[in-house]
């Protein structure tokens, strides 16, 4: 039955690939017929534990984001078998995809941990050395990057991946030696020093200035509503303004990182989607969260102002804005 459900749903995005009902439906069937499989896994350790069903049963509760139970299975796995490097690295993955989700500087710091472990125990281990490679490099250590990068082309050579990784990294320059102050900066920020590798694109670049001044229009057009008193357009570590807002570290302009960071991170926990916007309310009157891909708009508006021609404002600025972007990085 969970594969008929399986199939009907593929099918049916294959047709109509917006379907939110779809998608719902394809979810709850992926999510079932795991569940199914964790049983198994959960029965079959019991009688025989070993690191391969560990491993296996931590990528299952990974691919349904249910990190608690990842770290929990990883522990339980560690402490029969803590020479298993494998576990390690399942666990190393977890607070990757964690990290560049909501970049946060403990998961980042943990992921490095964790495949440094992984090395110690399996010197050899090519995955642990290209997923610390990219991660320095996303963060700016460049230096480390092309340290574990070496490391890679002494054991691939000529390896197409890591070759175009190396040429790429070797264009940059170190921003910072001490990792813990790149990740919290990452997190300060909320940006990645580099994007993807291959990408070519660099995380602290806002849309070209062209693009700017459509965006910049409607920003001033959301700060003469009545009642605004603050307005801000955010894409990583950069943002336009309008009101008393008095420079980058701004706690306007950090309250809108923190609280679209946060309102994300509650909604994939509680399985509901994305977060699009919001209005969190207070003697300060109306804050007001617009996210949309990597852009935020916030505006501070005076309590009992109506919000809703304000929203929808904000709604069009940052959906236009990202288009252009979008157009811009498939050139």
């Amino acid at each position: 039955m969970v594969d008929q459900t399986l199939r009907v749903a593929e099918e049916g995005l294959a047709l109509f690939p917006n379907s939110e009902e779809l998608k719902r439906v394809l979810k709850f069937g992926k999510k079932s017929k795991l569940n199914h499989r964790i049983r198994d896994l959960r029965s079959r350790i019991n009688k025989s534990p070993a690191p391969v069903l560990y491993r296996e049963l931590a990528s299952i509760y990974m691919e349904l984001g249910d990190f608690g139970s990842v770290q929990g299975t990883c522990e339980e796995c560690l402490r029969r078998f803590p020479e298993d490097d494998g576990t390690w690295l399942v666990l190393a993955r977890a607070r990757l995809k964690n990290f560049y989700r909501d970049l946060t500087a403990q998961d980042g710091l943990e992921a490095v941990r964790c495949l440094k472990k992984a090395l110690a125990l399996n010197p050899a281990s090519g995955a642990a050395l290209r997923l610390l490679a990219e991660v320095f490099y996303r963060v700016g250590a460049i230096g480390q990057a092309q340290e574990y990068l070496e490391k890679l082309r002494g054991m691939f050579p000529g390896e197409k991946e890591v070759e175009a990784l190396w040429r790429e990294v070797s264009t940059k320059t170190s921003r910072e030696d001490d990792l813990e102050v790149l990740f919290r900066a990452v997190e300060e920020k909320g940006a990645l020093a580099y994007g993807p590798p291959g990408s070519g694109h660099k995380a602290y670049s806002l849309a070209p200035e062209q693009a700017l001044a459509g965006i910049k229009k409607s920003l001033a057009q959301i700060a003469s509503v009545e009642g605004v008193q603050k307005a801000a357009y955010i894409k990583g570590a950069k943002a336009l303004v309008r009101g008393e807002i008095r420079d980058a570290r701004d706690p306007f302009l950090r309250a809108a990182r923190v609280i679209s960071r946060s309102a994300q991170r509650a909604s994939r926990r509680m399985d509901i989607g994305n977060f699009n916007k919001g209005i969190v309310e207070g003697p300060f009157g109306h804050f007001l969260i617009c996210c949309l891909g990597d852009v935020t708009s916030s505006v501070l508006v005076d309590k009992g102002s109506r919000v809703d021609r304000v929203l929808s404002l904000m709604q069009d600025m940052v959906a236009s804005s990202l288009y252009v972007a979008n157009s811009e990085g498939g050139r």
